[in-house]
C-alpha cells in the first residue's frame, strides 16, 4: 500500500511539473492527489504498521496493535492537525495578498516609479535589482515581481530589452525573499513551522542572499543588453492622492507582523489579520472620502465600487492558495505514514558528508544544495514541505537556514522553478529556452556564490 501511495504522489508531482505541457493548472493534480492519498489511507488503515506522530515528531512503533476505532480516531486527529498547520500558512498568505491588492487599489505602487530618474540601462538594472531585493522581503517575491514588471512596462518600451530586466528581477526577487520570513512561501513555511526565527534568519541569510543577487547583476551590467541608454517616457501617472499613504501604511503593516509574533508569541496569521484590519479601515475611510468628492459624477457606480477590501479580495491569487492546500496536505499524508522520516534517515546514513558536516547533524550540505537545484525543476513548496517532515532538527539549526536559502534562490535557475519566474513568464511571454540560454547561468553563479558565502560565514562565526 505504501508503494502505491508513493506512485500516486509521483504521478501527481509530474502532472504539477508538466502543467505547461499538459495545459492543466497545477492546482488540479495537487487537490486530486491530496484527496486520493488521504482516501486510500482511510481504506487501508488496518494494513499500516507504523504511524508518524507529527505533534511529537516521532514514530508510533506500536501502531499495529491499535484497534480499528483507535486508528480511525488517530487518522482524524492527524488530518485535523495538518489542516490546522496548513491553514496557518494559507490565512497568512490571504492576508498579505489582500493588503497588497488594497495598496494597488489606491495606485500605491506608482509611487515607486518616481524613483527611476535615469536613462542609463546599467543604472536602471541596478535600481530594479535592489528594488526587487528589498521589496520582495516585504511583500513577497511573487508580488514584488508583478509590481516591478508592471512598472518596467511603463518605463522600457522595447520588449527585447525588457525581458532581460525581467530575468534579473526574478533572480533578485527570489534572493530577497529568501532572507525574510514573509518574503517567500517556503521561508514562511519554515517560519510558521517554528524552524527559523526572524532575527537569526536575517542574520544568517541576508549577506548570502545579497551575494546571490549582486553576482548576476554585476556580470549582467557588462553584457551588451545593458549598454547605452533607453528612451524613458516622461509621462505623469494619474494616481490617487492617498497612494503614497497607502503604500507606506500597507508595507509597514506587513513588516509589523514579525514584531507582533515576537511580542505575543502568537502564530503569524493573527498578526497579519490585525494588520489587514488596520489597512482595510484606512482604505474604507479614504475610499468613502473619494466617493463623497466624486459622487455627483459617479452616482450610479458609487455603490458598486465603494469597498476597496471587496475589490482586493476579488483579485487575490486563489488558485495559488488552493495549490498550496493540495500539495501541503499531500505531503502531510506521506509524512503521517513515516515515509518521509524513513527517507530522511536513509539520506543521513547514505549520503557522503563531503567534508562539510552540518553543525548539529549529519545532513550533508550536498543534500541541501541538491534540494536547491531540484527546486528549479520541481516546485519548491513540496520540497520544503517534505523537508519539514524529513528532518527533526531544532529551531534555528543551520540546516533550516540553508534549506531556506537553497529552496528560495535555487528556483531562479529555470523560469518555471519559482512563482516569480512563472508570473514573469506570463506577463512578458518569456520563452523557456531563451531564459535557459541567457539567464540560467547567471542565476546558477549567484546561487553557488551565495551558498559558498553561507558556508564560509557558518564556519567563521
Amino acid at each position: 500500500m505504501e508503494t502505491l501511495l508513493v506512485v500516486i504522489f509521483v504521478i501527481g508531482y509530474l502532472a504539477i511539473t508538466l502543467e505547461h505541457n499538459l495545459k492543466i493548472d497545477k492546482l488540479i493534480p495537487a487537490l486530486a492527489m491530496m484527496a486520493i492519498l488521504w482516501a486510500m489511507m482511510a481504506f487501508g488503515l488496518d494494513g499500516f504498521t507504523t504511524w508518524f506522530d507529527s505533534a511529537n515528531h516521532a514514530l508510533l512503533e506500536n501502531f499495529s496493535s491499535f484497534g480499528h476505532e483507535e486508528k480511525t480516531h488517530l487518522l482524524e486527529e492527524t488530518l485535523l492537525h495538518h489542516l490546522g498547520k496548513t491553514s496557518e500558512i494559507l490565512v497568512f498568505l490571504l492576508g498579505a495578498m489582500t493588503i497588497v491588492e488594497i495598496i494597488d487599489y489606491f495606485d500605491g505602487f506608482s509611487t515607486i516609479k518616481s524613483f527611476v530618474k535615469t536613462r542609463s540601462k546599467k543604472r536602471i538594472l541596478w535600481i530594479f535589482s535592489f528594488m526587487a531585493f528589498i521589496l520582495s522581503a516585504i511583500i513577497d517575491n511573487l508580488t514584488a515581481t508583478i509590481v516591478l514588471i508592471s512598472i518596467l512596462q511603463k518605463i522600457v518600451k522595447d520588449r527585447e530589452i525588457r525581458i532581460w530586466y525581467a530575468g534579473l528581477i526574478i533572480i533578485a526577487a527570489n534572493a530577497g525573499g529568501a532572507w525574510s520570513p514573509i518574503g517567500d512561501v517556503t521561508t514562511t513555511m519554515l517560519w510558521i513551522g517554528n524552524k527559523v526565527s526572524t532575527a537569526l534568519l536575517i542574520e544568517h541569510l541576508l549577506v548570502p542572499s545579497l551575494v546571490c543577487m549582486l553576482i548576476p547583476s554585476f556580470i549582467a551590467s557588462f553584457l551588451p543588453a545593458f549598454k547605452g541608454e533607453i528612451d524613458v517616457e516622461d509621462e505623469e501617472i494619474s494616481k490617487s492622492k492617498y497612494s503614497s499613504i497607502m503604500l507606506y501604511l500597507g508595507l509597514g503593516a506587513i513588516v509589523f507582523v514579525p514584531i507582533f509574533k515576537t511580542i505575543t508569541h502568537l502564530p503569524p496569521y493573527v498578526g497579519m489579520m490585525l494588520s489587514l484590519a488596520v489597512v482595510a479601515t484606512f482604505a474604507e475611510i479614504y475610499s468613502n472620502r473619494k466617493i463623497a468628492i466624486s459622487s455627483v459624477d459617479h452616482d450610479s457606480d458609487a455603490a458598486s465600487h465603494h469597498s476597496p477590501v471587496h475589490s482586493a479580495l476579488t483579485k487575490i491569487e486563489l488558485p495559488s492558495i488552493l495549490f498550496f492546500l493540495g500539495i501541503l496536505m499531500a505531503v502531510a499524508a506521506l509524512e503521517s505514514l513515516g515515509l518521509l522520516f524513513n527517507f530522511a534517515e536513509s539520506l543521513k546514513q547514505g549520503m557522503p558528508l563531503m567534508g562539510t558536516e552540518m553543525a548539529s547533524s549529519h545532513v550533508s550540505d550536498l543534500v541541501v544544495l541538491l534540494l536547491g537545484v531540484g527546486s528549479a525543476v520541481i516546485d519548491n513548496v513540496p520540497l520544503v514541505a517534505a523537508s519539514l517532515g524529513m528532518f527533526s532538527e531544532p529551531l534555528d539549526d543551520q540546516l533550516w537556514h540553508f534549506i531556506a536559502y537553497s529552496a528560495g534562490t535555487g528556483g531562479s535557475m529555470l523560469i518555471i522553478g519559482s512563482a516569480a519566474g512563472v508570473v514573469a513568464m506570463g506577463m512578458e511571454k518569456i520563452d523557456f529556452f531563451w531564459y535557459l540560454k541567457k539567464i540560467s547561468w547567471l542565476a546558477f553563479l549567484g546561487f553557488i556564490g551565495g551558498a559558498i558565502c553561507f558556508m564560509v560565514m557558518r564556519y567563521l562565526f
